[in-house]
Parts: structure tokens; sequence; C-alpha cells
């Protein structure tokens, strides 16, 4: 993947930074694994809006994506390399020996024609899914699972590799894209690489429009309106973001405020937090 630039014609395209999309081979997904998908416009099941800024844009079908791997010892050939318009990676269709075909997300360096397999005597090769117990000390990793069996949650954004960093008995240590450092059981899967498309930072949208056809409306500062509508409005000239601020409009502290549960189970499973303990001090 390269990115593209324009000339600044117009003043959209001044700052515009887009993917060259030279590694799509296919326009249109394999029809038989998607499914609709409903906006939700940020809003909850009782239809209160729980997600601000959230709204609109281009009509999209969800592309069913294999997070298990669970078709073990079957090698499947890479068929095409899509574009997917619910993340931010790309997407490899992949067809097995008994000609099933599946979604997965696709490494960097994984090209059409290529051969990937899963299973506890997978080749150590880009692609290939493996118990994290069989894959060695310090490979990147991506698609962790964080239970056995129930697929991978963690490491799937475009460009995103965690490592293995050691294993002590059942747990290996594994560190995060954020530099977190967590225990996940051994006999979870993984898949070897790191994820591509990892210029996808480098884009830069250029104008409001393009982010409205993503379904991102705008975000009003808390300083540019009037009191009634949040603790930062109102006042002469710039004021706003004085003490006890800076909050969100209802209040919480923000910036820094720490949300998460002091209690929370999973807490264990952290060795090391992505923040340090001179940052959590303030």
């Amino acid at each position: 993947m390269g990115i593209k630039t324009y000339k600044p014609i117009t003043p959209g395209l001044r700052w515009k930074k887009n993917a060259d999309f030279s590694e799509i081979t296919a326009a249109k997904p394999e029809k038989s694994l998607t499914t609709a998908l409903k906006k939700s416009g940020g809003r909850n099941n009782l239809g209160r809006v729980t997600n601000r800024t959230r709204g609109g844009g281009h009509k999209r079908r969800y592309r069913i994506i294999d997070f298990k791997r669970d078709k073990h010892n079957m090698p499947a050939k890479v068929i095409t390399i899509e574009y997917d318009p619910n993340r931010s990676s790309r997407i490899a269709l992949l067809e097995y020996e008994d000609k099933e075909r599946r979604y997965i997300i696709a490494p960097s360096e994984l090209h059409v024609h290529d051969e990937v397999n899963a299973g506890e005597g997978a080749e150590i090769k880009t692609g290939n899914a493996l118990p994290i117990a069989n894959i060695p000390m310090g490979t990147f990793i991506h698609n962790i699972e964080l239970t056995p069996g129930q697929g991978a949650k963690m490491a799937r954004s475009a460009g995103a590799a965690a490592q293995i960093m050691a294993k002590e008995g059942p747990y290996a240590h594994i560190k995060m894209p954020s530099g977190e450092i967590r225990l996940i059981r051994t006999n979870c899967y993984a898949v070897i690489g790191q994820v591509g498309n990892i210029e996808h930072e480098a884009i830069t949208y250029g104008k409001a429009g393009k982010t409205r056809w993503l379904g991102r409306k705008p975000l009003v500062r808390g300083v540019a309106k009037n009191p009634v509508d949040h603790p930062h409005g109102g006042g002469e000239g710039k004021a706003g973001q004085g003490n006890p601020h800076p909050v969100t409009p209802w209040g919480m502290p923000t910036k820094g405020y720490r949300t998460r549960k002091k209690k929370k189970a999973s807490s264990r499973f952290i060795i090391k937090r992505r923040v340090t303990k001179r940052r959590l001090k303030k």
C-alpha cells in the first residue's frame, strides 16, 4: 500500500492524503459472506444517545470475518485482498481445500495465491494461526484470543502487532501495541505477523465532508457553548476551562482522569500498564 497525495486545486485537496488501494484485487465482496448492517446513530436499545457525534454516513454491508480460525490442518489459498469499510485493516478471502470460503484480517506481506494454515502443527509463517505455546518468543503476532476458542479480540486494527516476551507456566507475557504487558493463556490462538495497511495512520481526510461519509458528525468544543449546555461554556472572552475543569458535559473529570475500575477482575492479568507511575500520579 502507498499514500496518494493531490495537487491543491481545491481547499479540500490541499492537505488530503489517501490510500492508493494498490493492494486491492477485488472490487466487490463475496456476497455469501456479507450481511446487512443497521446504523445505530450512537443510540442504545432505548433510543437514547450514548455515543455523541455519530450518525449518517454511507450505507455498508458487514463482512463476516473468521476470527476463530477453527479449520485446523487444512491449507487455504488467498483468493483476493479486499477493502472493508467496517475496519481500518484490509481483509483477505481464503478458499480451503473443501472449497469453503472465509474472510480473515489481512496481515502485512500476505499476497494473492499465498497459502495459509491453522492448527498446532502449522508452520511459523505470516498468516498462519497457532496456539501461543507453539510460537517462539520474540515473534510478532496479531488477532489474539483472550479466552481459548472464543475468537480473536486483541491487535486487530491496521498496523497492529503484539510481541511474545516470555512464557511462564500456562501463561505467556504479551506486549500489546499500546505498550501494556499482559498475561494470556498459552492455549489461546494467535496469528503470525503484523496487521496490514500500516500506512493507515498517515491518511488525512482533507475536508469535513469526508468524515461525514464515514458516519462522524462534528464535535463542538465545550468552551464554545453556553453555560446551560456545558460546564466550560459562557464567560467573557476565552474562558471556561478553569477550576475544577476540564470535565465532560456531565461533569466527569477528563483529559487524563482514570475511569478503569480499581477492582476489575482482569487487572490481575496486567503486569505492566501502558502508562507509567509518574503519569498516574498526576
